[in-house]
């Protein structure tokens, strides 16, 4: 027997055990409709007025979709990871190793590049378990600067110092603004898809459980969960994630090089994509991703080689004066539930 239940903010249906509710009251899900409706509209427009608008926006939410597994990451295990461009990067060379050696196309190379992505995230999943505080930090960080020392040298295979050209396109539709215009809406289904799918999981049950163990390891001990097993599969899950991402970049810009994504520059934008957006803020990190890479274009064009110099600057800056980040001051004025905040484990 369907029971329904209708009350004034929310429909509730109950079908023996299961139990499945939406809420009906325009202020819980008003402002996502719009945002999402903007995000949507935006790269329409850019293709009738810029263009060059669309290749932005493309990185912008590639930067969130890596930020926002990030913050799950950071949520589960209570550290920060300061490598995932190791994953990006883990993943982006599988794809393009398979397609320039035996021709396959980005279907079949992305089964690929999630297996490999989860094989060297299970490698080094230990390392949220046995190290801590700074020793988890310098590890994390090293990883994606000896994985490009191994691409120099192994520079045969993965042409560390060139770069891997002769991929296979992510999709060709015979005209560049089209390709542009189709790709910009794909990155929007990617980043929309991982915010749901992370935002489903931080609202759980198995959330729950993560945020007890990012507040106090010692607790969540003592009410019998498995720290180490939910450290090792947020960890995981969140690097296949990230992996998939390394996939759209190698095939998207046909061409990968680990002089572009196994840098410290590159981490850096990531790190504060999440950090500037807000702290394990989900739908901050998109705020932090546009923010990022809108003012990297504009800094591109109006500041030249300067911007090098002075784009990190701007963003440490924006760190002190906004230590929430960005999403902070919107939920400052509208707090409505508990979002755990980010503890480096001595």
């Amino acid at each position: 027997m369907v029971d329904i239940e209708l009350k004034r903010d929310r429909l509730t249906i109950r079908f023996k055990t299961q139990k499945w509710e939406w809420m009906i009251e325009p202020r819980y899900w008003r402002n996502s409709i719009l945002w999402v409706a903007l995000l949507l509209v935006f790269p329409t427009v850019s293709y009738f007025v810029s263009p060059g608008l669309i290749n932005t926006m493309i990185s912008a939410n590639l930067l969130a979709a890596i930020a926002i597994p990030m913050s799950l990451m950071t949520l589960g295990t209570g550290r920060v990871n300061f490598g995932p461009n190791f994953y990006v990067g883990v993943g982006g060379y599988a794809a393009a190793l398979l397609s320039i050696a035996y021709g396959w196309g980005p279907v079949a190379t992305l089964p690929f590049a999630i297996l490999t992505t989860l094989f060297a995230a299970l490698i080094f999943s230990p390392l949220v378990i046995v190290a801590r505080g700074l020793y988890y930090v310098l590890l994390s960080l090293l990883l994606p600067f000896v994985f490009f020392e191994v691409t120099v040298i192994y520079t045969d295979i993965f042409k560390g110092d060139t770069g891997l050209f002769g991929i296979k396109p992510l999709m060709d539709l015979g005209n560049a603004k089209i390709n542009f215009l189709v790709l910009a809406y794909l990155s929007i289904f990617i980043m929309i898809s991982y915010l749901l799918i992370v935002n489903k999981i931080i609202k759980s049950r198995y959330g729950l459980i993560m945020a007890t163990i990012n507040d106090d390891e010692e607790v969540a001990h003592g009410i019998g969960v498995n720290i180490n097993k939910v450290k090792i599969i947020s960890f995981v899950f969140a690097a296949c994630l990230i992996g998939i991402v390394g996939w759209f970049y190698a095939h998207y810009f046909s061409s990968f090089s680990g002089q572009t994504y196994l840098t410290f520059t590159f981490m850096l934008k990531i790190f504060l994509a999440m950090m500037i957006g807000g702290r394990t803020q989900i739908f901050g990190c998109v705020v932090g991703g546009y923010f990022v890479a809108f003012l990297e274009m504009f800094l591109i064009r109006t500041m030249g080689p300067m911007q090098a110099f002075v784009f990190p600057i701007i963003l440490i800056i924006f760190l002190f004066i906004l230590p929430e980040g960005l999403f902070g001051i919107y939920r400052k004025r509208r707090y409505r539930e508990y979002f755990p905040t980010i503890h480096v484990r001595r």
